[in-house]
């Protein structure tokens, strides 16, 4: 797969990781920025992953800032973008297999470099149900029209 990746300054560490961990599970990675811990504005690199994403030039994006919530709500601006914010494992799985979630953002404030790795995998090897799922994400998407 080919995984779009964004964060700020907060989240150049754990992009930093997360890019090795990608790598290392075979993945190819295009990296939208920041490439330094000097102070940017979240969004700047935010949407251009979730643009990708949008146009199909990447499978699936991972987002990053300190908390999390900055950066996904930037990548929700972008249509055709489902982004999740996710804390833990459980719902790294579940905003793939019930909301098909193509962009997961994460808090590098709140979540380690281990807990991260785990969450990547899950997103990446988790498949969307379908079913009663994809009417309420179809619901969802429609609301951008």
């Amino acid at each position: 797969m080919k995984i779009a990746l964004g964060c700020d300054h907060g989240g150049y560490d754990l992009k930093q990781h997360v890019i090795k961990v990608l790598e290392r599970l075979g993945h190819e990675v295009e990296d939208f920025g920041c490439f330094s811990k000097e102070s940017c504005d979240y969004s700047d690199f935010g949407a251009p992953a979730a643009k990708a994403v949008a146009e199909g030039r990447c499978d699936r994006g991972i987002v990053i800032c300190t908390t999390g919530i900055g950066i996904s709500i930037a990548a929700n601006k972008v249509k055709g973008v489902r982004c999740a914010h996710c804390a833990d494992t459980y719902e790294a799985e579940l905003c793939r297999r019930h909301n098909d979630a193509n962009v997961m953002a994460l808090g590098a404030g709140f979540t380690g470099p281990f807990l991260a790795e785990k969450m990547v995998e899950i997103f990446l090897t988790t498949e969307h149900e379908g079913g009663r799922h994809a009417r309420r994400v179809g619901k969802v998407m429609a609301l951008e029209e």
